[in-house]
C-alpha cells in the first residue's frame, strides 16, 4: 500500500516547545480501492459514515502497536508520544484519507538534535512525503535549521548489513530495521533563553 504523507509541527505560541504532530496520509487509488474492498460492507463502493468509523476504530486500534507510524526522537533518545485522542478517515474522490494528531507525553523542548518522521515498520504501508514541503514546521525560530532526510536504500543496506539478516529474523519491537529507509524531518536548534 501507499500513502502520500503531510506532517505539520505545531509549536508553542513562544516557539520554545513542539507541542503536536498533525498527519494526513492521503492513500494512492490502488490502496483506496483495496481498502474499499475490505471496509465497503454494504457493497455501495463508498465508504458511508458507519463504515469510515470502523475503519477509524480498526486503525486506532491497530496502529497503537506500532507508535502510529511515528519516528520522534530527541538527541538520539525516544520522544514518548500520547495517542491521537482519535483518528479520522475520509472517503473523498475515490481516495482514502487518513487524519491524526499526536502530543508528547512530557513538554518537548525545541532544542538540540530532533528527528521526526513516518514510517510503517511492518513494510506494508509506504508512506511518502514526494516533497519536502510536506513536513512542516510553521514559524520554525532562527535558532533551528531544518533538513528533510532522504536515506539512500542501497546506502542504508550497505551500512546496516551486519544486524539485517538478524533483524528481519526477530520480530520483537526492539529490532525495527524499517526505520533505516524512513524520510524524516530533522531540526537541529540551540536553545534560546
Amino acid at each position: 500500500m501507499l500513502a502520500d504523507a503531510r506532517l505539520d509541527v505545531n509549536l508553542s505560541a513562544d516557539k520554545q516547545t513542539i507541542v503536536s504532530l498533525r498527519h494526513i496520509w492521503r492513500f494512492d487509488e490502488v490502496s483506496s480501492s483495496m481498502m474499499l474492498v475490505d471496509l465497503d460492507q454494504n457493497g455501495d463502493l463508498t465508504l458511508d459514515e458507519a463504515e469510515l468509523t470502523e475503519a477509524s476504530k480498526i486503525m486506532m486500534e491497530s496502529l497503537a502497536e506500532f507508535n502510529y507510524f511515528q519516528i520522534v526522537t530527541a538527541d538520539g533518545k525516544d520522544v514518548v508520544m500520547n495517542p491521537p485522542s482519535e483518528i479520522k478517515a475520509v472517503w473523498e474522490d475515490n481516495l482514502l484519507y487518513v487524519m491524526l494528531e499526536t502530543t508528547p507525553k512530557e513538554p518537548f523542548r525545541l532544542a538540540g538534535k530532533i528527528d521526526l518522521g513516518v514510517y510503517d515498520p511492518t513494510f506494508y504501508v509506504a508512506i511518502d512525503f514526494a516533497e519536502d514541503d510536506k513536513m512542516v514546521v510553521a514559524g520554525l525560530p532562527d535558532t533551528c535549521a531544518r533538513q528533510v532526510i532522504r536515506p539512500d536504500a542501497d546506502e542504508a543496506l550497505a551500512q546496516n548489513q551486519a544486524t539485517l539478516d538478524q533483524a528481519f529474523k526477530d520480530d520483537s519491537p526492539n529490532t525495527d530495521m524499517s526505520k533505516i529507509f524512513a524520510t524524516k524531518l530533522e531540526l537541529t536548534c540551540q536553545a534560546s533563553g
